[in-house]
């Protein structure tokens, strides 16, 4: 039943899209003209503007899902996801950074009681890198707030990036990956078996949290109150 659901959302997903072309909306969005020769304007160091950007929005907590797409629109489909990849493994890495060695006092002393935070820290204590990966695949807690509860951890920083970077994989490759070939190809009826595969994969993915909260006893509900 549940991969059925997956496929009717990723149905959904494209029928939205079709919808979009047929109206002229679909241009709208992927005329991304000015934005390539912006981008462009800065030869090479379009790449680290753009690294720059997304690696202020984990830092300061802002919405970084946006500059996946982009990276796919603007950098292309594969080049797009691994610098998505790269910059949002980046941004949560700096972020984490800070929460350690910059920010660990004030942390404490303004959320050391908030739910999340010690949720995450007993999380840890108890399941270590299984707690991390568990709570990057299942949204339960926001992401950027994750960087920086992750920091006040006893989890190791090697442990925690290595992580990050495996597990945001699947979602940046798909999100960006689909992006550029949207604003690349246009929409064919390739892009909807494109979009049948992505459902696959994160079905897959969404098989491993529940794996590891079984083995290693963890409510999942309790988390998400």
């Amino acid at each position: 039943m549940k991969i059925v659901k997956i496929l009717l959302a990723v149905l959904a997903i494209a029928a939205v899209i079709f919808g979009a072309k047929q109206t002229g909306l679909l241009e709208i969005i992927t005329d991304i003209r000015s934005l390539q020769e912006w981008i462009a304007g800065f030869g090479i160091w379009g790449y680290l503007v753009f690294v720059a950007a997304f690696v202020f929005a984990c830092v300061f907590m802002l919405p970084g899902s946006a500059f996946t797409i982009v990276a796919g629109i603007v950098f292309g489909p594969v080049k797009g996801a691994l610098l998505a990849l790269f910059s949002a493994t980046l941004g949560a890495t700096v972020a984490f950074l800070c929460a350690r060695f910059i920010f660990r006092d004030l942390i404490l002393k303004k959320f050391g009681d908030n739910p999340i935070f010690k949720k995450i820290d007993d999380g840890v204590a108890q399941n270590g890198s299984s707690f991390l990966i568990l709570t990057r695949l299942v949204p339960v807690f926001p992401f950027s707030l994750q960087n920086y509860a992750y920091g006040i951890t006893g989890l190791k920083l090697g442990t925690y990036v290595l992580v990050s970077l495996v597990t945001m994989a699947p979602g940046a490759f798909i999100f960006a990956y689909m992006a550029g070939d949207i604003a690349t190809n246009g929409v064919s009826a390739m892009l909807l078996v494109k979009f049948a595969g992505a459902g696959l994969v994160l079905f897959g993915m969404s098989l491993i949290p529940k794996y590891i909260a079984k083995k290693k006893g963890i409510n999942m509900e309790e988390l998400a109150k």
